[in-house]
């Protein structure tokens, strides 16, 4: 992380390159371990709760879903303040992404 700092601290902390440059550094040295990714990517700094997102999304495409101590709280469900989606279940938002991403 210090060289990390060093070579792109001089970016605004929510520029991409030092944003990339971190989530990229934490999922290689996190070993496939979901919860260390974003562990290092959040303890990196910068834009923490956009990188801790992103870190956690592509750590669970390479290692499959998340463990259950970090979806098991959520009860799958969603809280929102967008209209008619407050209490939708995750699994139900997957399947209309996935039906809206697929529809011709």
């Amino acid at each position: 992380m210090d060289e990390l700092h060093a070579t792109h601290g001089h970016y605004h902390w929510v520029h991409a390159i030092p944003n990339t440059a971190l989530i990229a550094a934490a999922l290689t040295h996190a070993d496939g371990d979901f919860t260390g990714s974003i562990s290092r990517t959040v303890s990196g700094g910068w834009d923490t709760d956009s990188n801790g997102a992103t870190a956690g999304s592509i750590a669970a495409l390479l290692t499959g879903p998340p463990p259950p101590h970090w979806t098991a709280p959520l009860k799958n469900r969603l809280s929102t303040t967008i209209a008619d989606f407050d209490g939708t279940g995750f699994d139900t938002l997957a399947h209309l992404t996935h039906a809206e991403a697929t529809r011709p």
